[in-house]
């Protein structure tokens, strides 16, 4: 089916395309009904695949650009996948890969389990650096590639306000010097990546100095099963990868932007609770990679993928890049004010 009776299809039905709103093709089929449509969920799913095989340039594309910046974000969360004939799924997974400023895409990647092959594929060519969680599975992959690996403290502060109430004291402690961090990041915002480097330098690291002591200091006074040494031991394991943002002012100390988009995947799981095959969780990386990036931009994900479906089968690769979520926002700013002026 060609991309225009896509767009015409969703547009009549007066509603968003089903991955921007992370609304299950079951409940899709009921909204149509309702307005006159007869579509099965069936024919949806063939439909998301059509739609996704017409967005894949794009999709490449943004993957391209994703992988040429200087710092990627990274996250995964479970992407349950029904089993044939099994009547019961599977844990497969859902990552994505964000790309920094000068490469603002967001990327999926659907994968049938969480093992480290799914990273080390996308990230086969990248060698610059990742701000990630502690998931152990990119150890062997940031080593084989050369990759410079960074680490969350939003992950970290979360630790400690899980012990609140084991160890009040500790706790408030340990919140209250990062805090000061994110507190520094916030004066840092609009600084250029050189400036807001400098300011880490110099307010940030007599901070991150004082806390390794507290940690340590905590540690000797704590039973090594009790959870508040838990909570400890996951930022001293980590602190070289915590304190690589002292490091490069171009790395953000927290992993939000990635994370976001999980919790985005989790509502989508909620309603819809499960992916059909390996097929459809491949379906729902592009569409989700798609959506996610015009959200980034501020874009209404119908009206650009509206003139996506119904343009993208007739242009030029080399004009492929005027389709990019951002560059098309570019674009139709630039048509408003030529509209405007004459």
């Amino acid at each position: 089916m060609s991309g225009d009776v896509h767009v015409r299809f969703w547009e009549s039905a007066g509603v968003q395309f089903p991955r921007a709103t992370h609304l299950p093709l079951y409940r899709l089929e009921n909204i149509f009904a309702r307005s006159g449509f007869e579509i099965d969920r069936v024919t949806q799913c063939i439909w998301c695949r059509d739609v996704a095989e017409i967005a894949m340039p794009i999709y490449n594309r943004m993957k391209e650009r994703a992988l040429a910046g200087h710092v990627i974000h990274t996250d995964d969360t479970v992407m349950p996948m029904l089993q044939p004939g099994a009547g019961k799924t599977k844990q497969a997974r859902m990552w994505v890969y964000a790309g920094d400023e000068h490469n603002p895409y967001n990327v999926f990647d659907f994968t049938i389990s969480r093992s480290r092959d799914g990273p080390a594929e996308f990230l086969k060519e990248y060698q610059q650096t990742i701000v990630a969680d502690a998931y152990g599975g990119y150890d062997g992959v940031v080593v084989a590639a050369g990759i410079t690996r960074a680490g969350c403290w939003a992950h970290a502060r979360r630790k400690f306000v899980d012990v609140q109430d084991l160890s009040p004291q500790i706790a408030r402690e340990a919140l209250a010097l990062i805090g000061r961090l994110f507190a520094i990041e916030q004066q840092a915002k609009e600084l250029s990546d050189a400036d807001r480097l400098s300011l880490r330098q110099s307010q940030s690291w007599p901070i991150v100095t004082e806390l390794h002591e507290r940690l340590v200091q905590w540690k000797q006074s704590l039973l090594p099963k009790h959870p508040t040494t838990l909570a400890i031991n996951y930022v001293l394991n980590q602190w070289r990868e915590l304190n690589q943002f002292l490091a490069d002012g171009a790395v953000a100390i927290h992993n939000n932007l990635a994370e976001q988009e999980m919790k985005r995947i989790a509502l989508n799981r909620k309603n819809s609770l499960f992916v059909g095959n390996e097929r459809g969780g491949q379906t729902a990386a592009v569409l989700s990679s798609l959506t996610s990036t015009a959200r980034r931009h501020n874009i209404d994900p119908q009206a650009y993928l509206t003139q996506l479906l119904t343009n993208l089968p007739t242009t030029p690769i080399s004009q492929l890049d005027d389709w990019l979520p951002d560059r098309w926002l570019q674009l139709q700013a630039h048509q408003h004010d030529q509209t405007a002026a004459v």
